[in-house]
């Protein structure tokens, strides 16, 4: 008998729950589409019956729930406020509702908040030894989550860490925030295959016939030497310089970590990026290391997150965390 906790992630294309023990070892997953199209009622009663269909095969104690959700959310309730990347789900209440459906007590937080605990908790922020951390998430949307001293920071409303719509770029591209230019509109998978499409690139199946462009595809042609591939992702390590200098300059961590599957393009983006944080943030020309792969002591350090599915293990992990969060 293991006691275990379960961890949702609420993305904009992916519903995943998972049971994982207090040492952060996944037990079970269960992966399905978030059916955004069938409504907010319809992801929640999916959410419910995959919690019920783990806890039936789990033959240990539920120690509690945690959920990682798209922003913006007001903290503590789990009041969503027109999330950009969950169309539909405005003024839903997230906690309230699933509580209602399991009767169980259920924690909420941004997903990009739990994936920096979990990197925080099991990743590179445990490798490295550090107190306080920043984590990009770059996926279906980019998001940001922000540990200091060892708590995950929400601000005031449960708002702190959008980065994510933050303009790297005022006359960019319109951003379903409401702003033009934000970081999501160049950083995320999103904007890749967004980005591929106005470059007029194609992607060909194994049988030579038409095959969705996918973020990953868009880098197998850049890594094949795509001129127009390579260029997007120039594009990519330009805006997360932008990006990573402005806060870089505010906080002064010591880390900062990129998560998401489109940091497994990092060889194809991250000497941009590396270039433009040099130019762009003199805090960093004071404390960055001599080697960026190599952890030191007192230096500012840029990493690829180490834990896969940390925003997870973070959902799961933070109902055991007595005072984790820290508000404004």
């Amino acid at each position: 008998m293991k006691s275990f906790c379960i961890g949702i992630d609420l993305g904009g294309t992916n519903l995943r729950i998972a049971a994982v023990t207090p040492a952060g070892e996944r037990l079970d997953t269960i992966s399905l589409p978030t059916r955004l199209a069938a409504g907010p009622q319809a992801v929640l009663d999916d959410m419910a019956s995959s919690i019920r269909q783990i806890v039936e095969r789990q033959n240990g104690e539920l120690l509690g729930i945690g959920v990682g959700s798209p922003g913006p959310l007001e903290l503590p309730l789990g009041v969503l406020h027109h999330p950009p990347n969950l169309p539909g789900f405005d003024g839903l209440n997230l906690r309230a509702e699933l509580e209602r459906r399991i009767h169980r007590p259920v924690q909420v937080n941004s997903d990009a908040n739990l994936a920096a605990y979990g990197e925080f908790r099991l990743g590179a922020g445990k490798t490295f030894g550090v107190h306080s951390l920043l984590a990009l998430t770059l996926g279906t949307g980019v998001g940001c989550g922000i540990i200091l001293d060892d708590r995950i920071w929400q601000g005031m409303q449960g708002a702190a860490g959008e980065s994510g719509h933050g303009p790297v770029d005022p006359a960019g591209p319109a951003c379903p925030c409401g702003a033009r230019g934000c970081l999501e509109m160049y950083a995320s998978a999103t904007a890749i295959v967004r980005r591929a499409g106005e470059l007029g690139i194609s992607s060909r199946g194994v049988n030579g016939s038409a095959a969705p462009l996918t973020a990953s595809s868009v880098a197998d042609l850049a890594t094949s030497g795509n001129p127009r591939a390579r260029q997007i992702f120039d594009e990519v390590g330009r805006a997360l310089g932008l990006s990573l200098a402005n806060l870089i300059n505010a906080l002064d961590l010591p880390l900062y970590v990129l998560c998401g599957g489109v940091v497994a393009a990092w060889p194809l983006f991250a000497p941009r990026m590396f270039a433009v944080v040099r130019e762009m943030s003199y805090v960093y020309r004071m404390s960055m290391p001599a080697d960026p792969s190599v952890f030191e002591p007192g230096k500012t350090h840029i990493a690829a997150a180490q834990v896969a599915d940390a925003g997870i293990l973070g959902a799961a992990l933070l109902p055991l965390a007595a005072g984790a969060i820290e508000a404004a």
